[in-house]
């Protein structure tokens, strides 16, 4: 109360000297009750330092009011990023666990894939080595028939000569007569019976195995008579093509593949020898030991050629093999066992390098080929005007023993070969109706038209030569090797 007074004396005493006091009285902000004077200066109409704190107060106001509204869009764009990590977050979560899910899936598919693969891989190794096995199978019973169709040989060769004394009447069985029979015996010797079961079985072997002998040469060079040779005669009927196999690349589209019908150790009449003919340098020769391995593809030796060949007339003939050097009339002489050139030969006036070839192409001017009675040349010359001349060769020199011309247009044929001394030529090398259409014996001069069916079945036939052992046409056909079987009738 006394501290009420005082104040109350001291504002009258200021109010008097001042005569401006005032006092003002209000709650504060937390309910008291306060009691302000204020007195106006007497000099002083304004107080500067008042101003600018008041302004200053009101600058720290606004400068609080906008970092409050800052604080409160910062914290706004903080709850906004908050939810938008926390979208993100979880959808990347869904997200992997729907790769992760994938992922899996796709690695199932791949095992299940693997797995069958391998089962497939072990059903194929199983099915390869039964084809292995079969294969081992039939190559013993191509053995066992190889052996067995020798033996039947032999037992034809023997019942021939047996059959041939029975003819000329020198089998003393022959002769029905008890002075043959020996003295004291009281039997007599029984007549030989061509018509007994044995030599009905005789007969049978010798229609069904089909003779393969070649005629012997005479020492004067000439083939001896046909007579020695009891299956020679005219060519009668050419079989289906069989073919044996395929070659491998573009170089096997042309090309000529042969066996020896007088092999020469250490090769046999199973030796094969094959040449793809494509090429402006060819000098491979492909040797297969076994008929299996040309049918397989595996050949047991190569041959580079000191010489390259030209076209597909090349033949094997007594151990060599013989052809014509390439852009030349030149037939050399290349021994097989030795691999070594054992004679070369210019072949007097043939054309060469597509100058007399056949219907087909492929620089077939000069044809060499074989038969029962040796070797031979097929060809043109300027002096021909493009009709063939045949010439026979000698094996050891190449020098031509006899020459003939016939009447036989060298281009309008597809392509020739002998048999049994004759010339026999082919009417188309494309058409599947291509025949035997001409044959020309050099005995008589006399061209015989023919209509003998030979089929072309792969579209392209460009060698085609005979072989006397086996009775048998070896071609090419537009990259197959195919055999063709033959049957002749005595003329």
């Amino acid at each position: 109360m006394a501290t009420v007074q005082l104040l109350l004396l001291a504002c009258l005493m200021w109010a008097f000297e001042a005569r401006t006091a005032q006092l003002r009285k209000a709650d504060d902000s937390s309910g008291r009750c306060q009691y302000t004077f204020s007195v106006a200066s007497p000099t002083e109409p304004s107080c500067p330092e008042q101003g600018q704190a008041a302004s200053a107060i009101r600058d720290l106001q606004r400068d609080s009011s906008t970092q409050r509204a800052d604080l409160e869009a910062t914290k706004a764009r903080l709850s906004s990023l908050e939810g938008l990590l926390r979208r993100l977050t979880e959808g990347q979560a869904a997200g992997s666990s729907d790769g992760q899910e994938g992922l899996q899936g796709e690695l199932d598919a791949l095992r299940r894939d693997r797995e069958q693969l391998e089962t497939q891989a072990r059903e194929l190794e199983v099915a390869y080595g039964n084809l292995l096995r079969d294969k081992a199978v039939l190559e013993e019973e191509k053995r066992q028939l190889g052996q067995e169709n020798d033996d039947l040989a032999r037992r034809l060769e023997s019942s021939s000569q047996e059959v041939a004394r029975l003819r000329r009447g020198q089998c003393p069985q022959a002769h029905n007569s008890s002075q043959d029979a020996p003295p004291g015996s009281g039997e007599e010797v029984p007549k030989w019976n061509v018509e007994t079961a044995n030599f009905q079985e005789l007969k049978s072997e010798l229609t069904e195995v089909p003779a393969s002998r070649i005629l012997k040469e005479s020492p004067s060079g000439h083939p001896e008579s046909e007579e020695e040779d009891p299956g020679c005669g005219e060519l009668v009927w050419v079989g289906e093509p069989l073919t044996l196999r395929r070659a491998e690349t573009a170089a096997g589209k042309y090309g000529v593949w042969m066996r020896d019908p007088k092999p020469r150790p250490p090769h046999t009449a199973e030796t094969t020898w094959r040449v793809d003919t494509v090429g402006a340098d060819v000098r491979q020769v492909l040797e297969y030991a076994r008929a299996a391995q040309f049918l397989q593809g595996r050949p047991s030796r190569v041959h580079v050629l000191p010489r390259p060949l030209e076209s597909t007339g090349a033949v094997v003939y007594a151990g060599s093999l013989y052809f014509q050097a390439a852009g030349s009339a030149t037939l050399v002489r290349y021994d097989l066992a030795s691999g070594t050139v054992r004679a070369e030969r210019e072949l007097p006036g043939a054309g060469f390098r597509g100058q007399f070839p056949y219907s087909w192409g492929g620089y077939s001017d000069i044809d060499l080929a074989v038969d029962e009675t040796g070797l031979w040349a097929i060809y043109s010359t300027r002096a021909a005007r493009g009709a063939i001349v045949l010439s026979r060769l000698s094996p050891d020199s190449l020098a031509p023993r006899r020459t003939w011309q016939t009447n036989i247009r060298k281009r309008a044929v597809a392509n020739a070969f002998l048999v049994c001394g004759r010339l026999y030529t082919v009417s188309s090398y494309a058409s599947p109706d291509a025949a035997v259409n001409f044959a020309y014996d050099p005995a008589t001069g006399r061209t015989k038209a023919l209509r003998v069916p030979l089929r072309v079945r792969h579209g392209y036939s460009c060698a085609l030569d005979y072989n006397p052992r086996e009775r048998r046409l070896f071609g090419w056909d537009n990259f197959h090797m195919v055999a063709y079987d033959v049957r002749l009738a005595r003329g």
